[in-house]
């Protein structure tokens, strides 16, 4: 029987042979880290905060995390074509370049007890794109205007560059889990082209500052991708994270050929509810795993962005249990 982290590695290569399912975030354990604490650290459940780019934060009491809340009257970003007179880029460097010692060490812990340490990249270069000046004025500027817009991706891009770095520095984790929603669960928030024309050569660069120094990529987009999966393995995604079944995961599966491992795959709608049964996150979690791992390179997992995520405490045990059913029952393990 295979380690965790040898079974995971055998998933991740083409024509791999681990000896049975991944189990959703089994292999990996998150670690805290000085970026983290400077750019999530101040948001709290029941308060409004405003984030280090200066957006308005919103985290009611009983939801699972906090939102962007922009609006005309606090957009940080009122005219794109004045974007200097109005953004201010974080100081990366000059927050973030101490206090790893006890991330260190976690970090030696967790290798030692033969997991993966995962280090978390939140707010990618699209969401601060609209955290700092709305979803419509976003969208019209891609249009409208490009220059400006350029110049601003470039910015946000070379501050996600310097985050990369730190975290190589100073960590040099096993696996990134970085965060950028593209889409809803039927579309792409733009058109493929306009991804291209803006995100893509911004995460050219971002990702390979980790890919050169051996760090695995988990992008996290719970989102219908299709149109520019080619794409995401251009730019190094080693695990797409958040693979929703409104995507062809089976037609996918044979046209990456397993240049790329998809994680997700179950209907969430259906299952992370209050009143869910036992039966039905069994039989939507089983749906998963007979569907899809047939194609290999692929990890049964909720679809939302990691560890812990789930709405309702009782879906993620209950789906944890099924996949270990389905591994002893089809494997033996």
């Amino acid at each position: 029987m295979l380690s965790i982290k040898d079974n995971f590695l055998e998933t991740m290569k083409k024509g791999g042979k681990p000896d049975r399912l991944v189990n959703m975030w089994e292999p990996f354990e998150l670690l805290p880290d000085p970026l983290v604490a400077f750019t999530n650290g101040n948001r709290v459940q029941g308060q409004d905060t405003r984030d280090q780019w200066g957006t308005l934060i919103t985290w009611p009491e009983g939801q699972i995390s906090g939102m962007p809340h922009v609006t005309d009257d606090d957009k940080v970003l009122p005219d794109i074509t004045k974007w200097r007179d109005y953004v201010k880029v974080p100081d990366l460097v000059a927050n973030c370049s101490d206090g790893w010692e006890d991330t260190v060490r976690a970090q030696e812990e967790i290798r030692a007890n033969g997991k993966l340490s995962m280090s978390i990249a939140p707010t990618g270069l699209f969401e601060q794109l609209h955290f700092l000046m709305g979803f419509e004025d976003m969208l019209m500027n891609f249009l409208l205007e490009p220059e400006a817009m350029h110049e601003l991706c470039e910015v946000v891009g070379e501050y996600r560059c310097t985050y990369m770095k730190l975290l190589v520095k100073h960590l040099k984790p096993d696996i990134v889990l970085s965060h950028d929603d593209w889409g809803s669960k039927l579309s792409l928030f733009v058109s493929p082209e306009v991804w291209r024309e803006f995100i893509k050569p911004q995460y050219l660069k971002i990702y390979k500052v980790l890919t050169d120094a051996g760090v695995l990529i988990l992008h996290h987009s719970d989102s219908f991708c299709e149109p520019i999966v080619e794409d995401m393995i251009d730019i190094g995604i080693d695990i797409w994270q958040g693979a929703l079944p409104e995507n062809d995961i089976i037609r996918l599966q044979k046209e990456i050929g397993g240049r790329m491992v998809m994680m997700g795959g179950c209907d969430m709608s259906k299952i992370d509810l209050s009143d869910s049964t036992d039966a039905q996150i069994r039989a939507e979690t089983r749906r998963a795993c007979e569907e899809y791992t047939p194609g290999g390179n692929f990890i049964v997992s909720f679809t939302y962005g990691g560890p812990g995520d789930v709405i309702y405490d009782h879906v993620e045990p209950i789906m944890t249990d099924e996949i270990a059913r389905y591994n002893k029952e089809t494997f033996g393990v």
